[in-house]
């Protein structure tokens, strides 16, 4: 079992110097693509609507999570509320657009990770916490000198910018990002972010570079690497063949990818041409002959029935 990577930071004294350092950005808040240049520091919000506290919307021990996160305890989740991304057909639209949730200081959020891995959960599973790294890492600090010892997974949108990944050097042991599009016109079109697959591009090269590929323990159980999810989406818009592409060729043939198959209409999805449908059985098909034409063998095996709809 691998000792989860933020120990050894804290051992050597530097979590405390991260977490100065990530405080210190939210003077004038760069954090993601947005660069938004607020001042967190002092209550101002910028596109994800949150200031100096993160928001958390709910935690708990989930078990629908990739098999290797969810193991026998399930994953410890942590969702925080708002996103740097807020996509148009958000399936916890309610959480990104709505704001659901409620703020939270630093001790409290160390409490819930305690919480969840006294309950016996494998790992820390933060969801969409690009926009509150410097409040995680705070909360992580805390953490630690209270005893955490389960491996911290970092639950993103995949729009990142390389420079906060970098922070994260040596405190996230397992890093599971979305590449959602890889055509701009449909990123800027449902995301408003046509920056979005240069972003991603960059942002999962250094996340490779920093873990490698996933690490599985002899009960099947995640310890440290990276796990990409992409949404298959109708029509093809997500790009899946050049997503496949780019994973296997530029990160890793051994990548483990989950090719998820449950996009539904959400949030604003019913009034848009493209997306007001599920995804045929066809499709999803395309997307995993796209996955292995591109040599990509670790593909996630969900249980359950897969599609019925074809046409």
């Amino acid at each position: 079992m691998l000792e989860p990577l933020y120990l050894q930071l804290h051992r050597e004294g530097e979590l405390a110097k991260r977490v100065e350092e990530a405080v210190a950005l939210l003077r004038e808040c760069r954090l993601c693509p947005r660069e938004c240049k607020v001042d967190r520091l002092n209550d101002e919000r910028g596109y994800c609507r949150t200031g100096r506290r993160a928001i958390v919307s709910s935690y708990n021990a989930h078990f629908g999570e990739e098999a290797p996160l969810v193991g026998r305890y399930g994953s410890g989740t942590i969702f925080f509320t708002s996103c740097n991304l807020r996509c148009s057909f958000c399936q916890n639209f309610e959480i990104s657009h709505l704001g659901e949730g409620g703020a939270i200081d630093a001790p409290d959020l160390a409490g819930i990770m305690l919480q969840l891995e006294r309950r016996g959960c494998h790992n820390i599973n933060l969801v969409t916490p690009t926009h509150v790294v410097p409040q995680v890492l705070e909360a992580l600090l805390l953490a630690v000198e209270n005893g955490l010892t389960i491996p911290i997974v970092y639950n993103s949108g995949g729009y990142e910018r390389a420079e906060t990944i970098r922070l994260l050097r040596g405190v996230v042991d397992i890093y599971m990002p979305d590449f959602k599009f890889w055509d701009e016109k449909w990123s800027e079109r449902y995301c408003n972010a046509p920056d979005y697959r240069g972003r991603a591009v960059s942002a999962l090269r250094e996340m490779h570079a920093q873990v490698g590929d996933l690490k599985i323990d002899e009960n099947g159980v995640a310890q440290r690497g990276l796990l990409v999810r992409h949404l298959v989406m109708p029509h093809g818009i997500g790009g899946t063949d050049k997503v496949m592409e780019f994973i296997s060729k530029d990160l890793s043939p051994n990548t483990y990818v989950n090719v998820m198959d449950q996009y539904r209409p959400c949030g604003t999805a019913h009034d848009d041409q493209y997306l007001n449908r599920r995804l045929s059985s066809k499709e999803y098909a395309a997307a995993l002959e796209s996955a292995e034409k591109a040599g990509l063998k670790r593909l996630d095996q969900r249980q359950g029935a897969r599609l019925l709809f074809s046409f």
